[in-house]
């Protein structure tokens, strides 16, 4: 049974006021809430278990690298990668990404080279690559979508070349909540011998997902969008291909042995690792991702499913109302305008009432040049989001509405 009373009590902030008015979170694609149980164990492993991992003979490091590597376990089973070997601990998904794109390029890619990426693409898996473009020539593809925020497939299929080194793409879209085909993508991008990267970071949170079935070669999403821990995210990476690929930074760690004259790299997944990990708040995002399967990531995804239809069909009812993304397959997100309403007069009018949203271009200008528009607000949902917060986003707008 998903109670949602039982849930939000495991969220105290959700019972604060914001301006005497009961706070009504809609900004879970920017950041989630915690749950106690992932800052309790935090709480308790600073208090009680504080010591560097990997480095230490005496006993509270020998328990902090077994909480640390249980962690990368939880991950591992989380979205089911085969190996913990394939399990990188990054700062984000931003870090994940600007991993592969330097030590990929690096490695594999000469100028004249081709990335390709997507036209609803969260800048982090835009200017990494076009950081690459200026240091090594790379050159960058872009798939177009339709208008109702889907990639067109068959221009895809049009981009391949020999040159085709890897294509780069989000799972989700964080402004139309497209929920993109990714096995599909996949398979296709295998057919060309062609490398895929995706961008999780509006997956992990919202659905089941499965890296075998997606058989993608690359996978990353951020802890603090999975009810975890700021500073603290995953990358996932086929082992044939993170073998292949060079240290993205260097230092202690990372090695197995260093001297002047050379030095040689620790095995996966330490390679990619330098430096002391955030294992606080590793044992923290894997608290949260152990939440998440207990309450069911199938539960968690009808439940947000059924609040973004709820919210698609009531702001639908307002006069002048102008929605962004309605593809068949979409998720947890409702992008809008009203009217000539600027993004930010609502945004900020929104916030006096309690209603927590997000407006602006939400990291995906090219994007917004696409819709023609300067920005959108967006509201969001987790799995601690009514029915009623909805109506009171409604509720609000038709305020704010008459305020204009």
């Amino acid at each position: 049974m998903y109670n949602l009373s039982f849930i939000r009590a495991d969220f105290p902030i959700l019972s604060r006021q914001v301006y005497g008015r009961p706070l009504v979170y809609l900004d879970n694609g920017a950041t989630t809430q915690k749950p106690l149980c992932v800052l309790d164990a935090m709480r308790d492993e600073y208090l009680n278990v504080n010591a560097n991992v990997h480095r230490g003979v005496h006993y509270l490091s020998q328990q902090a690298t077994d909480l640390h590597e249980a962690a990368r376990e939880t991950v591992r089973a989380f979205i089911n990668a085969r190996s913990t070997n394939e399990i990188v601990f990054t700062r984000g998904t931003t870090e994940g990404i600007n991993l592969i794109a330097s030590s990929f390029c690096e490695a594999l890619m000469q100028p004249g080279d081709e990335v390709i990426v997507s036209e609803m693409e969260h800048h982090s898996n835009i200017v990494p690559w076009q950081l690459q473009a200026a240091r090594r020539g790379i050159a960058l593809k872009v798939i177009p979508i339709n208008d109702r925020g889907e990639l067109l497939l068959e221009e895809m299929d049009a981009l391949f070349t020999p040159r085709t080194r890897l294509i780069s793409i989000a799972h989700v879209s964080n402004v139309l909540g497209t929920v993109n085909p990714i096995a599909e993508i996949v398979r296709r991008a295998h057919s060309h011998g062609v490398p895929v990267l995706v961008d999780g970071a509006q997956s992990a949170p919202h659905f089941q997902v499965d890296m075998q079935a997606l058989d993608c070669d690359f996978f990353t999403f951020s802890g603090h969008k999975t009810y975890g821990p700021t500073g603290v995210g995953v990358l996932y990476g086929k082992e044939e291909w993170l073998d292949r690929l060079p240290p993205y930074q260097g230092g202690g760690e990372m090695i197995e042995t260093v001297a002047f004259e050379k030095t040689t790299f620790a095995a996966l997944p330490f390679k990619f690792e330098a430096g002391t990990p955030d294992y606080i708040a590793t044992h923290g995002l894997a608290k949260a991702l152990d939440y998440l399967t207990r309450l069911g990531m199938n539960n968690i995804e009808r439940h947000e499913q059924e609040l973004t239809n709820y919210c698609t069909q009531q702001l639908k009812a307002i006069d002048g109302m102008r929605l962004f993304g309605e593809a068949e397959h979409k998720d947890a997100v409702v992008s809008f305008l009203l009217r000539d309403i600027h993004h930010l007069d609502m945004g900020t009018l929104l916030d006096r009432l309690g209603i927590a949203v997000r407006t602006g271009h939400h990291c995906a200008q090219p994007l917004m040049t696409r819709l023609k528009v300067s920005g959108t607000v967006r509201a969001s949902f987790g799995l601690y989001n009514t029915r009623e917060e909805v109506d009171a986003l409604v509720e609000g707008i038709r305020r704010v509405e008459t305020m204009f």
